[in-house]
């Protein structure tokens, strides 16, 4: 009885890759117009980081920090343009990617991108360009040219702006906040406090607070401080309102 060949089950192998070349292009969100660029960048040189700020305390050699915020992510590149054979003015593509720079009519800012080179993908405004040519024909055409440009990551984020003031998540600076208050009870024509800190001046304060040093006295005089060079830390102490006593000095 002839035997019947044992064939074993066909294993699926990898999916193929593509050998198409991912163009890069940088894409308007708000139009839909594509930028292809003429070749892919040899390297992208993406950035982030974050903010710190430095809490001066007086007699410290190094002092503490303090966290503020992220920084938005930057990504920087080379792009390459050559229309030498053709013979025509090579920033008739160089320049629709500089004009990115400029400020849209509804929106009275430059639009929203998204740069995109296969898989990778980055939502960003577009913050500079700087071109560079390096070859000319006869009549001056410039056909060569490297245009650097960096693009800084776009997050929408929902922000009330009061006064000049971004109020935003609770991560906002509880200073910030308390130095808006403190101007607007400036504004408003009411006494504000203020809580000493070390290193504090009579002086300093009303350069703050009344916008000129010399009107230290009216401090001195709202909180009855005999001797002004005596300032205990965490004494509260009244601001008189900007403006009361007619700028005595």
């Amino acid at each position: 009885m002839p035997s019947t060949p044992f064939r074993l089950p066909a294993v699926p192998g990898p999916a193929p890759v593509s050998a198409a070349l991912a163009k890069a292009e940088i894409i308007d969100t708000a139009s839909g117009e594509s930028f292809s660029v003429m070749f892919n960048p040899e390297e992208l040189k993406l950035d982030q980081g974050n903010s710190f700020a430095e809490i001066g305390i007086p007699g410290l050699n190094t002092p503490p920090v303090q966290y503020v915020r992220g920084r938005a992510r930057t990504l920087s590149m080379e792009l390459f343009f050559d229309t030498y054979e053709a013979g025509t003015d090579v920033r008739a593509y160089t320049g629709p990617i500089v004009r990115l720079l400029d400020k849209q009519p509804r929106t009275q800012g430059p639009p929203i991108l998204l740069f995109s080179l296969g898989g990778f993908q980055f939502r960003c405004v577009l913050v500079d360009a700087g071109q560079r040519f390096t070859m000319f024909l006869r009549n001056g055409t410039p056909v060569r040219s490297s245009l650097s440009v960096r693009l800084q990551e776009y997050v929408p984020t929902d922000i009330d702006v009061r006064r000049g003031v971004f109020f935003a998540s609770p991560t906002v600076s509880g200073i910030a906040n308390r130095a808006t208050e403190t101007a607007r009870s400036a504004m408003a024509g009411s006494p504000s406090v203020h809580v000493v800190v070390r290193g504090d001046t009579l002086s300093g304060l009303a350069g703050i607070y009344l916008g000129d040093p010399a009107l230290w006295r009216e401090i001195a005089d709202a909180n009855r401080i005999a001797d002004p060079l005596d300032l205990v830390p965490d004494t509260r102490l009244v601001i008189p309102p900007k403006g009361r006593g007619g700028g005595r000095r």
